[in-house]
């Protein structure tokens, strides 16, 4: 079963935005090559359902999303510590752009329903999400 992202806090079908096979992001509730917006391969990132060198966007170390190829600390586009997305290398809790419970997507550092932005059903690298959620 694919991993489903739902707009807010609903699970409903029709709140579908994207659907995750485990390699690959899909546009929907489809998982259709033709609907892949990007492909995951445990490091890199690329657009599509290339695997090729000239569609690779981001690469994720575990704790940083680089810009590119490149793993140089000037890089860094977002980081994680597992729970938090946080902007640039920063883990200050000023940065958190969003918070991760396992299940929903807050808004910043705030776990309340109100500022929930997303619900996963599933389970999807946190680093992939935070390409998603950009």
């Amino acid at each position: 079963m694919a991993t489903t992202i739902h707009r807010g806090k609903s699970t409903s079908g029709s709140d579908i935005l994207y659907s995750f096979d485990g390699k690959s992001i899909f546009k929907g509730r489809s998982t259709s090559g033709s609907d892949i917006v990007y492909t995951f391969d445990g490091k890199h990132i690329y657009k599509g359902r290339s695997t090729s060198g000239s569609d690779l966007l981001y690469t994720f170390d575990g704790k940083h999303v680089y810009k590119g190829k490149s793993t140089s600390g000037s890089d860094v586009i977002l980081t994680t510590d597992g729970k938090s997305i946080f902007k640039g290398r920063s883990t200050s809790g000023n940065d958190t752009l969003y918070t991760f419970d396992g299940r929903h997507v807050f808004k910043g550092r705030s776990t309340s329903g109100s500022d929930t932005l997303y619900t996963i059903e599933g389970t999807i690298s946190i680093g992939f999400l935070a390409i998603l959620l950009r």
